[in-house]
C-alpha cells in the first residue's frame, strides 16, 4: 500500500448537502432582498381621496373614473417609487411624441425674457368650448421634456389648447437677458404668461395644470390675488411639497434615500445656476423657503383644485417606461369632467364670471 495513499480522505457526503443548501440560502435571501426592494407584496388599491361631499364632488367622483379606479402599477417595478424615479429620469418615456407649438418671448419689467410655448388643439373639445391649459413644470423642466410633450399632445388631442412655461433659464439655447433665474416660487413669469393667454384668447377658459415646482407656482399664483382666478375653471397640483421649509428638513433624512436625490437635485441646479447668487434678495435660506411656499396661499384658491401626490414618491402591466401613465389620463380626465360641469350650470355661475361675481348663484368648491 502507498504510504501516501493513507493521507487520502474521502469526501463527506454531507459536504455536497451543506453546499445546496448554502446556495438555497443565498439564492432565497436575493429574492426576499428583491421582493423587498421592488415591493412586490404591496397590495394594489384605488388612490386614497380627501374630499367634501357636495353636488360637485360627486359628479367628479362619477365622470372622472381613474380617481376610483384600482391603479394597477407596471410590472416588476412599478411598485417601487426609487425604480420608477431612476427608470424616467434616465430612459424618459417610449416613443414619445414630437407636438409642433410655437415660442413665445415676453419681456419682463426687470429686463429678463419669459418664454412659452403655446400649442393649438388637434381636435375639436367635447363640450364645444375653448378651453386652454397652461401649464407649469417641474424644477429646471421645459417644454422639450418627455413628460411634458407626451401630456401636451394628449391634450392637444382632448381638444385642449396648451401652454407651457418654460422656466428662466432651464432652456439651454435661451440666454438670460437680466441676472435672475426662475425660483421655487416666484409667479412673475407665469403670470405674464397666463395673461397673454387671456388677451389672445378673451373667451378661452383656463385649466392651470403644475407639476412638482410647478405645482407650488400654480397655487401660490391662484392664492396670491383673487384677480387670478378669474376665467380659471379649475387647476391641479401634481406632486408638489407645499412648503419648502418642512420640505428642506425632509431632504436632509436619509429615510427612501431622500438626501440622495437633494444631492441630484442640487447638482443640477448648479449646472443651471452657475453664476447666480441671490434669489431676489432673501436675507436667508430660511425666509426664501418661507416667502416662495405656496402653503401660505393655498387657502385663499377658490376655484375646484385637485392635489395630486404619490404616497411612495422619493421626492414628495408593462415592462418599459410607457409614453402615456395614470397621471396624464387622471389630469384630463378631471379637466374634461370639469368642463362638463361648467357646461350645465347656470350662466351666473359659469367660470367665466369668475370668483368674483355675486349673485344668488353657490358656488362648489372641490
Amino acid at each position: 500500500m502507498n504510504p501516501h495513499e493513507s493521507d487520502v480522505q474521502p469526501i463527506s457526503p454531507e459536504l455536497p448537502a451543506m453546499f445546496d443548501g448554502m446556495k438555497l440560502a443565498a439564492v432565497a435571501t436575493v429574492l426576499y432582498i428583491i421582493v423587498r426592494c421592488l415591493n412586490l407584496k404591496s397590495p394594489t388599491a384605488p388612490p386614497d381621496l380627501i374630499y367634501q361631499d357636495t353636488p360637485l364632488n360627486r359628479f367628479l367622483l362619477k365622470s372622472c373614473p381613474q380617481l376610483t379606479k384600482e391603479y394597477i402599477p407596471p410590472l416588476l417595478w412599478g411598485k417601487s417609487g426609487h425604480l420608477q424615479t431612476a427608470l424616467y429620469g434616465k430612459l424618459g418615456r417610449v416613443s414619445s411624441p414630437h407636438p409642433c407649438g410655437i415660442r413665445k418671448y415676453l419681456p419682463m419689467q426687470d429686463g429678463a425674457t419669459s418664454t412659452f410655448d403655446l400649442f393649438e388643439p388637434l381636435a375639436d373639445h367635447r363640450t364645444g368650448g375653448d378651453i386652454t391649459m397652461v401649464i407649469c413644470p417641474g424644477i429646471g423642466n421645459h417644454s422639450e421634456k418627455h413628460y411634458i410633450r407626451t401630456f401636451v399632445d394628449y391634450s392637444q388631442r382632448e381638444g385642449y389648447r396648451c401652454a407651457v412655461l418654460n422656466h428662466l433659464g432651464a432652456l439651454p439655447n435661451i440666454e438670460l437677458t437680466s441676472p435672475r433665474m426662475f425660483t421655487y416660487g416666484c409667479t412673475w413669469e407665469f403670470s405674464a404668461m397666463v395673461g397673454y393667454i387671456k388677451k389672445a384668447y378673451p373667451q378661452t377658459q383656463l385649466i392651470m395644470v403644475g407639476f412638482s415646482l410647478g405645482g407650488n407656482i400654480v397655487c401660490k399664483f391662484l392664492g396670491e390675488n383673487r384677480i387670478n382666478q378669474e376665467r380659471v375653471l379649475c387647476s391641479v397640483s401634481v406632486c408638489q411639497g407645499y412648503s419648502a421649509l418642512r420640505a428642506q428638513e425632509t431632504f436632509l433624512q436619509w429615510d427612501q434615500c431622500r438626501r440622495f436625490y437633494n444631492f441630484l437635485m442640487a447638482d443640477n441646479m448648479k449646472k443651471i445656476i452657475l453664476s447666480h447668487r441671490k434669489f431676489h434678495g432673501h436675507s436667508s435660506l430660511k425666509e426664501y423657503y418661507e416667502k416662495e411656499s405656496c402653503v401660505h396661499y393655498i387657502h385663499n384658491v377658490n376655484v375646484p383644485l385637485l392635489l395630486v401626490n404619490a404616497a411612495d414618491d422619493p421626492l414628495g402591466a408593462v415592462l418599459f417606461p410607457q409614453p402615456l401613465t395614470w397621471m396624464d389620463k387622471v389630469i384630463v380626465g378631471y379637466a374634461n369632467a370639469m368642463c362638463q360641469w361648467d357646461k350645465q350650470k347656470p350662466p351666473c355661475q359659469k367660470s367665466t364670471a369668475g370668483p368674483l361675481a355675486e349673485g344668488g348663484c353657490a358656488e362648489e368648491r372641490a
